[in-house]
């Protein structure tokens, strides 16, 4: 064999082992067939209505459940025994769900966990908000959730509100999201005008405090009395919906941005729409749990509040209520429910920060997930020396890894940006805190945490192909 053979030889050999021993670096699309494809399409479709209709997390979760009881789940009741295939569900306050499907072998070898949450950064209204200054009326925000303040002004806001009287009478408001509706908005400097604000930092230059939401300028049709336009706005609300002043004192009245989910690029290849974080996992998780069939470990998909502020208070997932579901769930199969948690499994359902080459300096482009790559599996998140996290073992990763592989999920692995460019958490480790064995598993996120954010589809199918995967355990 002459030596330009023996070259060409090697070279074959380093394709082949570079096939067998690297991991690919391709486009999903490249590794994906046009039935997958046209399956990640039309499951697109789909999320983009329940994205339009759960801006909140109590219109997520009152979505979620319509969504369950045609597949035949019903109310949780702890005093009644369970078989394989019986379908349930547990309201929590309106605001975190918890559904589930009676597994073959029950409890005894653990219950499989994918843990999502609902809640969105956004703007919510203080306690006494409505007031009016210089003729203008306005509404008082606190904003919830980490945001870039600078990106909710000039943009067009729908209101969510649920507020309770006194006499326990609800009222619900949605205002903004229908045709012909009005919108709210809050106002921005001219740049004209701007020369201060505009040498300020970004985190300075629009203040909390000034995130003052526009929404009346008529005055009141009377010659006489004081902060006429508020009184007016005051005066439609009442007439509406029956509401007074003091009654905003005990509601929940969001605002988020009045747009719906769009398909983005020409090519149609992403979604565009507010809230993805993380409603773009909890929507596989629910439909992986709606679908799955005759799981052999009970499945539990879990819908939780407040993540985007800790995870604290009775509706977040640092709180009990999703273990005292499993104990109820135990304790009916005659366990204990230390045991049936040391042995259960979750995937931490929450995204991860896609790549973005514009901003290719916040990240480490080998440890990063990339929109098209499928879903992320993280080992950890957290900040900086992996702190206020969770971490997955070794054994478990090569659990997912090989269930991932065996079901022929697309996926991928990140970490959140570069080591020291700050981090975040997930709701991991508050269920790792149970003694369970926990990984992040998400969809890549561009645009993270803004009003406007981007996803991949064919990511989003293969998230809740991941998700089905896990429950069914093929």
């Amino acid at each position: 064999m002459s030596k330009k053979s023996e070259k060409a030889e090697k070279k074959l050999d380093a394709k082949k082992l570079a096939k067998e021993l690297l991991i690919p670096r391709e486009s999903g699309f490249r590794q994906t067939s046009e039935k997958e494809l046209g399956k990640a399409a039309a499951f697109a479709e789909d999320y983009k209505a329940f994205l339009d209709g759960s801006k909140t997390e109590r219109e997520a979760v009152k979505t979620s459940i319509a969504l369950a009881e045609k597949k035949g789940f019903v109310p949780f009741d702890p005093e009644k025994k369970y078989r394989a295939g019986d379908k349930v569900y547990v309201n929590n306050r309106g605001k975190a769900l918890i559904l589930a499907v009676i597994g073959e072998n029950g409890c005894k070898n653990g219950v499989r966990i994918a843990a999502a949450h609902i809640d969105s950064p956004r703007l919510d209204l203080k306690p006494h908000p409505l007031y009016e200054q210089n003729e203008l009326a306005l509404f008082k925000s606190h904003y919830y959730g980490g945001i870039k303040k600078y990106q909710w002004t000039a943009l067009p806001l729908a209101m969510h509100g649920y507020l309770v009287k006194k006499d326990g009478e609800k009222v619900e408001i949605h205002v903004g999201e229908e045709a012909g509706d009005p919108v709210f908005c809050v106002t921005d400097l001219l740049p004209h005008l701007s020369a201060d604000q505009m040498s300020k930092t970004l985190a300075k230059a629009i203040e909390g405090e000034n995130l003052n939401i526009l929404v009346g300028s008529r005055p009141l049709d009377s010659d006489e009395g004081d902060n006429l336009v508020k009184l007016n706005v005051m005066r439609l609300l009442n007439e509406k919906y029956g509401i007074t002043e003091e009654d905003f004192v005990s509601a929940d009245v969001e605002f988020v941005p009045a747009f719906k989910a769009s398909d983005v690029g020409f090519d149609r290849s992403m979604i565009g729409a507010y809230g993805h974080d993380d409603r773009v996992c909890a929507y596989p998780a629910v439909m992986a749990v709606l679908n799955a069939k005759a799981p052999k470990e009970t499945c539990l998909a879990v819908l939780a509040d407040r993540e985007e502020v800790g995870s604290d208070g009775n509706t977040g997932l640092n709180s009990e209520f999703m273990r005292y579901f499993i104990a109820d769930l135990a304790q009916a199969e005659g366990m204990e429910p230390r045991h049936v948690l040391s042995r259960s499994k979750c995937l931490s359902a929450d995204v991860n920060a896609a790549f973005d080459p514009t901003y290719a300096s916040a990240y480490e482009a080998a440890n990063s997930c990339f929109l098209n790559g499928g879903v992320c599996v993280t080992k950890y998140t957290g900040a900086r020396g992996k702190s206020g996290t969770s971490e997955a073992s070794a054994e478990f990763m090569g659990e997912v890894r090989g269930l991932l592989e065996k079901n022929d999920v697309l996926w991928q692995t990140g970490e959140l940006g570069k080591v020291d460019g700050g981090g975040g958490g997930t709701v991991a480790m508050y269920i790792a805190n149970l003694n369970v064995d926990v990984v992040d598993v998400g969809v890549p996120v561009l645009s993270m945490h803004a009003p406007f954010e981007l996803v991949s589809k064919l990511d989003l199918y293969m998230t809740y192909k991941a998700f089905l995967a896990f429950f069914e355990n093929k």
